[in-house]
């Protein structure tokens, strides 16, 4: 932390919680920003005041650390209140998507066993058909419902102390609440810890900005939101990501850092005003959860000011690679290497380890490593692989191959691989081709059942504003550069490719759209 400020803990120490750290900025930063949302601001005296009442409040309605709540609804100061409050209560939070169908949502409140529910106005009105079904009582986090509102649910008691452990859960996240079975995965609070620690060596601190436009439910935005919060800097809230508001507050609140998925990098650096913001506060921006093209690394490095860091990794924990983009500007194709304390390595479809340069599906190792999927052994149990000696690994379901030089190039997700008439075509490498085409905005190529090939790629692509080129003259182009077994089946150009609120493309979405429309190719 930084040196003018001195407090009765270290951060060297081998663990200190969150809720901690909170308490001991009340004190010592009393009147510094910790949140700040349009036009509301919350210093940490307040914060902590109002997380002491939020915790009263859960323990006043018989709420006991071990015990769950869940969060549905857009970043806002509530939501972090009611995060953090979770947490100095030794509860559990899960914090669920509200792009979520309704079932997926009933079904992670029961997985989640959560006794409270906390919404706001959007999600409770898309909850509306199936408000009878939720058996836990629902809190307005917005005060929308005055019934039921977050403010007069607030207690005005001190709230008991409850000790917190390293192995106390932290979080649970569901891996998937758009599409497939939500699975929750499972944190400590020692997990937590260690992303407050590193945030360290990239200038989090006292004197940090962080602009936060990714949503709170999503891991991704936990490795931006934990070490800001908890080494003391100042976090600015976006509900909802604008391109052009999130380049107005960046300016506004002179932010030093960010954490951005791809495809808010790309939407930010396309628009025409960019260069007229003034950006030169940054030290550093973010980014993961989802493929991060070379090209768009390099225009970021070259007019955006401040470092490029981007992360891999999974919810899930194992192994994480870390690319510090700026000074391996020859390795912009790749994730990084792996982290200190990370072992992370590339096995075959029979489970034996694979040598640097050898294709295969990328395993990781390290401290920072879910307990397991909530409620589900089975699926633990295959998201696990073991090494000779029984350590432990987190399979990624990503295929990938190590360099000689220890760089992780992903290919693609091993589910999204196609194999077409006996050969492994993998989608990355056919995008970044397409991708080159300069009418182009948005690329996909997903793999879709044929009676000849077994599978055959096809493109979806977005055009760029302006640009009216056919479908069918961007596919002559493409099969053109590439060999005869990657070519194309088809091109399909659309409005917008569905992508998950952190930014991934939703590849099964499309396959499930394309089959309805077309079924099985010849």
């Amino acid at each position: 932390m930084s040196a003018s400020v001195s407090y009765p803990t270290t951060l060297e120490s081998p663990f200190t919680t969150l809720p901690e750290l909170l308490a001991l900025h009340a004190i010592h930063r009393a009147d510094h920003p910790a949140v700040i949302q349009d036009q509301r601001q919350l210093t940490y005296a307040q914060l902590d005041a109002e997380v002491n009442r939020a915790v009263a409040a859960l323990q006043r309605d018989g709420l006991r650390p071990g015990e769950s709540i869940a969060i549905c609804a857009a970043n806002s100061i509530p939501y972090v209140i009611m995060f953090l409050a979770a947490l100095r209560a030794g509860m559990v939070v899960a914090p669920l998507a509200p792009s979520s169908t309704n079932d997926s949502l009933l079904t992670m409140l029961r997985d989640s066993a959560a006794r409270l529910f906390f919404v706001d106005a959007a999600v409770a009105e898309a909850l509306a058909p199936v408000t009878e079904r939720i058996e836990i009582p629902l809190l307005s986090l917005d005060d929308s419902q005055s019934e039921c509102g977050f403010s007069q649910w607030l207690a005005d008691s001190a709230p008991q102390p409850v000790e917190l452990k390293p192995e106390t859960l932290f979080n649970v996240i569901y891996s998937s609440g758009t599409t497939g079975e939500p699975k929750g995965i499972v944190h400590d609070h020692q997990m937590r810890w260690s992303h407050i620690q590193r945030g360290i060596a990239f200038g989090y601190g006292p004197d940090c900005v962080t602009l936060m436009s990714t949503p709170l439910y999503s891991n991704t935005t936990l490795v931006s939101f934990l070490p800001t919060i908890g080494l003391g800097g100042t976090l600015v809230l976006m509900a909802k990501f604008d391109a052009q508001r999130y380049l107005q507050l960046a300016q506004q609140h002179r932010a030093t850092h960010t954490m951005l998925v791809p495809v808010q990098y790309q939407r930010i650096m396309a628009r025409e005003d960019f260069d007229s913001y003034d950006l030169s506060s940054f030290q550093m921006k973010f980014s993961t959860s989802a493929p991060f093209h070379g090209e768009l690394k390099a225009d970021i490095l070259a007019r955006w000011p401040g470092g490029l860091v981007e992360f891999y990794g999974m919810t899930e924990g194992g192994g994480s690679c870390m690319l510090i983009a700026h000074q391996h500007q020859d390795k912009l194709h790749t994730v990084g290497h792996p982290l200190d304390g990370h072992d992370m390595r590339v096995i075959d479809e029979d489970g034996n380890e694979l040598p640097r340069g050898e294709i295969g599906e990328v395993v990781g190792h390290s401290i920072a490593m879910m307990t397991g999927y909530l409620n589900k052994p089975e699926k633990t149990a295959e998201a696990e692989w073991y090494d000779s000696t029984g350590k432990r690994f987190i399979r990624t379901g990503d295929v990938g191959r190590f360099d000689e030089e220890g760089f992780l190039t992903l290919m693609d997700r091993r589910k999204d691989m196609i194999i077409s008439g006996g050969f492994n075509i993998y989608p990355s490498d056919l995008e970044q081709v397409l991708r080159q085409h300069p009418d182009l905005l948005e690329v996909t190529v997903i793999g879709v059942q044929s009676t000849s090939w077994g599978e055959t790629p096809v493109g979806y692509a977005v055009l760029k504003p302006g640009a009216d080129t056919p479908a069918d003259d961007i596919l002559q182009w493409f099969n053109a550069q590439v060999g005869k077994t990657q070519r194309l089946n088809r091109l399909i150009l659309t409005n917008e490719l569905p992508r998950s609120a952190i930014g991934k493309v939703l590849k099964r979405e499309l396959r499930d759209q394309f089959q309805a429309e077309f079924g099985v190719l010849a």
